[in-house]
């Protein structure tokens, strides 16, 4: 078998990113914006920030509800996310004149500080990243496609740079960037070298896409990788309901079920029935640093109180497991700011490393361009003479 030379291996590695440069860089840049987007709402909106001068503790979920119907009467509150300690807590409602608002809720002082309506810049930025504002057409977006397929491209360009650049690993003890050389021998190792610091953070990033891909698959195919919510059965309903029946376990009663049975359970995703047969769908995390907000699930029926469906760590398969893992590793919010913080660096190197990759394959065309005409304009001549 012909040995592969490393030319082939060099011209490799650049088209597997470099054609789609300019999408793959902003693929990454918004990715590396979503990172910190908890954090840049924090710093540019003061109406989300829990401030808490007085150290109180923060109040029941249930309570940030009652606080919001009793400002908005005929609202109809369908779910509450909660985030960080130091972002208000978001109370999702529709009324009469609001189709779909957000009510932002201080979990310290109970004071509603601000209601919104629209795209928030944390659904905004995560929406860009993951899809780019496709529409989804039922279970799948062309835009959730496009970007997870990047994924295939960026775990080639790992593997087949890693070949071209022999010895990669001495760039660790004896890093070289010469500044003195011309700008393509700076452009050269300024990017070997990010890709060579960068390995782990490629590695992740090629990995957590590629499920993202499988798992785009999935949902197009209408494969449940977790069952659905659970339905309260017709028998377990009133058998006299009225237009606006209210049912005997309320909010709070729900969510004591869900404590009692995960003790660690750190609220999330809170979803309140919708219809009658709707259950209390609350979701959280726990103390699994590498699973994500969601890991813990709970089903609680709202007209017996029973706990119909729960799930945790303990209880996930591979595929479940591997679901649940992927956001974290993909965010960087496995270790909280810290490690946000050292994502979002690092997702700065690889988008500038797609730039300085663009701008070398751009600079070695137009020489090759150039020289061929050259040949070509000489290879005439001589024919003349």
């Amino acid at each position: 078998m012909a040995r592969i030379s490393n030319r082939f291996w060099f011209q490799l590695h650049g088209w597997f990113a470099l054609p789609v440069w300019l999408l793959f860089s902003f693929i990454c840049l918004s990715g590396t914006i979503a990172v910190l987007s908890h954090e840049l709402t924090w710093l540019t909106n003061p109406a989300a920030r829990a401030d808490n001068p007085h150290k109180l503790p923060a109040k029941p979920v249930a309570e940030l509800v009652q606080t919001v119907q009793q400002a908005h009467p005929t609202a109809a509150v369908g779910a509450v996310m909660v985030f960080e300690p130091y972002l208000v807590n978001a109370v999702v409602f529709t009324d009469a004149d609001k189709p779909q608002a957000i009510a932002y809720v201080n979990q310290y002082s109970g004071e509603i500080q601000a209601v919104e309506q629209g795209l928030t810049f944390i659904g905004f930025m995560r929406a860009l990243h993951g899809w780019l504002l496709f529409p989804w057409h039922g279970s799948y977006s062309i835009g959730y496609y496009l970007v997870s397929l990047m994924s295939v491209m960026m775990l080639g360009s790992l593997i087949t740079g890693l070949i071209v650049y022999k010895h990669f690993w001495q760039a660790f003890t004896r890093p070289k960037i010469r500044t003195h050389q011309g700008l393509r021998t700076l452009l050269a190792d300024l990017h070997r070298l990010a890709g060579v610091w960068s390995i782990w953070f490629l590695l992740i990033m090629s990995l957590t896409g590629l499920w993202y891909l499988v798992q785009a698959i999935f949902w197009h195919a209408d494969i449940d990788i977790e069952p659905h919510a659970p339905l309260v059965a017709a028998s377990q309903l009133p058998s006299q309901l009225d237009s606006k029946p209210t049912p005997p376990i309320d909010f709070q009663q729900a969510m004591d079920k869900a404590k009692q049975l995960y003790p660690q359970f750190a609220p999330a995703y809170l979803h309140l029935p919708e219809h009658n047969r709707d259950m209390y769908q609350l979701m959280g995390g726990g103390d699994h640093i590498f699973y994500d907000q969601y890991a813990y699930q709970v089903s609680v029926n709202p007209w017996t109180g029973e706990v119909a469906d729960s799930r945790s760590p303990a209880d996930m398969n591979t595929l479940q497991v591997i679901s649940h893992i992927a956001d974290p590793l993909h965010y960087g919010t496995l270790g909280g700011l810290w490690t946000k913080i050292l994502w979002f660096v690092f997702g700065l190197v690889l988008s500038g490393m797609s730039i300085t990759g663009f701008m070398m394959w751009g600079r070695r065309t137009l020489k090759g361009a150039s020289k061929s005409r050259a040949q070509v304009v000489q290879a005439e001549l001589g024919e003349t003479v």
